[in-house]
């Protein structure tokens, strides 16, 4: 069995389990052996036997057109991330993001774009490893943009780098946030390399990407407030976008604009 074929079946057995029967039409009183909907609940309003699914769920390698994807993806009531993973881990085109095989340089003006920003600002690629970034972000990310970094990928910075955890404010949650954007990102690429030598780091040195690999949260990654503590700066705040390049779907493209000064300041009087 694939890996790409396993992750399927534990995929949509933790989404079936977090579904109430209550939202699919079932009663949830009685006993249930389970948490959420039954194999058979969720075969029967996807329109499949029951047998076929388990099958689907025990990482067998059966194939599942992208019909009974669809009405998977209906009755479990997918974000359209969930989806777009659903349909990558099926080896299915859903028609919501391009399949992108890009040329690796990097084209103009995005380079321009990352060096010109007067916030931090890096472009990762599609390991999410830092390819490029400018001085404010440099300054910002000690340990993992500045010189002498052990790591250049995002996620081993984030998990496996101390002065991540003293840096980022909220960690726990952020951390939780980068692992389902990174899982909604990686889909297709589980069994290539770098990624099994990536997720076996990442598994061996750090307890909480292990438990929070396991929740299988998929999301697409978001942007919004974050907040800092800098060793020399103090606290920081910016409001983070991030983008993908319309001729390079692979790489994404993190723009941080700072925040006035007065919020810091309240920010810092309630953590005092």
């Amino acid at each position: 069995m694939s890996s790409s074929t396993k992750e399927l079946g534990r995929f949509l057995r933790s989404l079936r389990e977090r579904t109430l029967p209550e939202t699919a039409g079932f009663s949830g009183e009685g006993r249930r052996r389970t948490p959420g909907l039954r194999r058979e609940e969720l075969a029967q309003l996807s329109g499949i036997s029951a047998t076929w699914y388990s099958w689907i769920e025990q990482g067998r390698p059966v194939s599942v057109s992208p019909g009974v994807l669809e009405r998977l993806a209906e009755v479990l009531r997918m974000t359209v991330a969930q989806r777009q993973y659903l349909f990558d881990l099926a080896g299915k085109h859903s028609g919501d993001a391009p399949d992108s095989r890009e040329p690796e340089e990097i084209p103009p003006p995005i380079p321009e774009i990352v060096l010109s920003q007067p916030g931090p600002s890096y472009l990762l690629d599609g390991s999410w490893n830092a390819v490029l970034w400018n001085k404010p972000a440099e300054e910002l990310f000690c340990g993992w943009l500045s010189p002498g970094s052990r790591t250049g990928n995002l996620l081993e910075y984030m998990f496996l780098e101390p002065a991540a955890r003293s840096l980022v404010v909220d960690w726990e949650e952020r951390a939780r946030r980068l692992i389902a954007d990174f899982r909604a990102d990686c889909a297709r690429k589980l069994e290539e390399p770098p990624f099994p030598g990536l997720l076996d780091s990442l598994h061996s040195g750090s307890p909480e990407f292990r438990m929070f690999w396991q929740t299988r949260e998929v999301s697409w990654r978001e942007g919004g407030r974050k907040l800092f503590r800098h060793p020399a700066l103090g606290v920081l705040e910016y409001r983070q976008s991030t983008f993908h390049p319309a001729s390079r779907r692979d790489l994404k493209l993190t723009v941080l604009v700072p925040e006035k000064q007065s919020s810091l300041r309240a920010f810092s009087a309630e953590r005092t």
